[in-house]
């Protein structure tokens, strides 16, 4: 089977030749740092994620750069409004990304440079663009000239006067600025140094990098001149990434990107997510519980926390390039859809040794890695991907209950083994795992396994010596911290928890 994805650059799906056989560069679009991460961000990094994972899978030795922009308006303002500096308001946030990411099970990137660690890299840029007659210096700044490449708009479809310099939240509105460009479509690759602000030492003079150059330059620094795949929100298509490859493209004359991939956006209750309009989830709240419908909720009403795996189902539940609406259902429809797939991933734990496994087999189901595959392979269709994993859980729940009720099961011990190799090995292509808090080791309610055998035990005890009062409140106890006993003919007890 061949791979095949989406260009956003050819808009059409072309099988997927890296340049390099076996090795892929994949570069990643990070976040701005001046803020915790919300949905839209979890979305954006639990399907690049995904990419990663199943190419790694596929078996190619994957390098994997994802940026901060640890400089910018918003973290300037973010530093006076709580008097502070710009380096310590980045570094907070950029500990609280990796929070909330690895909770997310989102494997780190190989390298995560950062815009402030790349200056020497950006300034070399940006001579080469001037050297080249693609930028201009003017009054302490610098701007690529627009007009000079000829390919402009070749990525976002837009023609020359659709465009507008910056865009979230960067635009250059300052007449002042606007004065100085030669066409108004031009954008800032170095800006002078304002009073009180983060400025480095240049021959234009004091100043700091424009936001599109930076990857740019990061991308070159990391990955070299012409990368496999280059990914982001699709909010990123234009103007930042438009911009990225009329920077090195011009600079290089080589392609920047190869193949140029971009994730739909996430709404809530059908809305943009938007502070002002009071649905703006963070994924530290949807992973507490502070939220409800479509509003974030104060500590004290702390009730629908998400479970992480149940939040990459989410994701799952529709193709990367599908815009996905955050509703009360559609949580509960993942959490449900996790809760069979953590049932499955149980099974192994839970029966294997009644079952006699041998630990040592890893054979999986062909079938049911081939349709996995064929799904993946259509540009990474997790929708499809995931009804293979729903399929082999929902087999093994089926033998659990059989196990459970009648202490045996008629199929053979080595399909099941193999049924639940096959869905821990193709859950984990995606990312969903079995969370420590999950594992059946853990403690419930405070009890553990080795817990719920011992109380067993004294059960059986009891009832040896005809206290069957104690028997049945050791049962009742059991119970209610959902756990059910099944008591077999042959004398010995099995257990589930609820």
């Amino acid at each position: 089977m061949t791979l095949t994805l989406y260009n956003s650059l050819t808009r059409r799906e072309s099988p997927f030749e890296p340049l390099e056989p076996g090795k892929v560069r994949m570069y990643c679009c990070g976040v701005t740092v001046y803020d915790y991460c919300h949905v839209g961000h979890a979305r954006a990094y639990i399907v690049w994620d995904m990419v990663r994972r199943y190419l790694m899978w596929r078996g190619y030795d994957v390098r994997y750069v994802q940026n901060f922009t640890d400089i910018d308006d918003k973290i300037l303002d973010r530093a006076r409004e709580t008097n502070s500096t710009m380096e310590a308001v980045a570094q907070r946030f950029i500990d609280e990304y990796f929070v909330d990411m690895d909770k997310l099970n989102i494997l780190r990137a190989d390298e995560y440079p950062r815009a402030t660690h790349t200056i020497d890299g950006i300034k070399r840029l940006i001579h080469e663009l001037e050297n080249k007659g693609y930028a201009y210096a003017s009054g302490g700044d610098v701007y690529y000239n627009v007009r000079q490449f000829a390919d402009y708009g070749k990525l976002s479809g837009r023609k020359l006067e659709e465009m507008q310099a910056g865009a979230s939240g960067r635009l250059e509105t300052a007449e002042i600025e606007a004065q100085k460009k030669q066409d108004s479509s031009d954008f800032a690759l170095w800006k002078s140094a304002k009073p009180g602000e983060p400025a480095w030492d240049s021959s234009w003079g004091k100043g700091r990098p424009g936001w599109h150059i930076e990857c740019s330059a990061m991308v070159r620094d990391c990955l070299g001149e012409t990368i496999d795949i280059h990914c982001g929100g699709s909010d990123l298509t234009f103007p930042h990434h438009e911009n990225e490859i009329a920077q090195s493209e011009a600079a290089t004359g080589k392609s920047l990107a190869n193949y140029w991939m971009h994730n739909a956006f996430v709404t809530v209750n059908g809305k943009k997510m938007s502070k002002s309009l009071h649905n703006f989830i963070t994924i530290r709240d949807l992973l507490d519980g502070n939220w409800s419908g479509d509003t974030a909720l104060e500590g004290s009403q702390k009730s629908k926390a998400v479970e992480p795996m149940a939040v990459r189902l989410f994701v799952f539940m529709a193709q990367y390039r599908s815009q996905i609406d955050f509703t009360e259902e559609a949580i509960a429809s993942a959490r449900n859809g996790w809760n069979t797939i953590n049932e499955g991933l149980l099974f192994g734990l839970r029966y294997g040794s009644q079952l006699s496994w041998d630990v040592e087999k890893t054979g999986q189901d062909s079938k049911a890695v081939q349709e996995f595959q064929s799904a993946m392979d259509n540009d990474f269709n997790t929708p499809g991907a995931v009804t293979v994993l729903f399929e082999l859980a929902k087999e093994l729940a089926k033998e659990g209950n059989v196990l459970v009720h009648q202490g045996k099961t008629e199929t053979s011990p080595d399909l099941l083994q193999q049924k639940w190799v096959t869905l821990v090995n193709l859950a984990g292509v995606l990312g969903l795992e079995l969370q420590p808090e999950s594992d059946s080791n853990d403690a419930v309610d405070g009890l553990t396994d080795g817990e719920i055998e011992v109380m067993i035990q004294q059960r059986k005890d009891a009832r040896k010596a005809k206290n069957f009062a104690e028997g049945d409140r050791i049962r009742n106890e059991l119970k209610d911290k959902g756990i059910t006993l099944i008591d077999q003919k042959d004398g010995t007890t099995i257990w589930h928890r609820s």
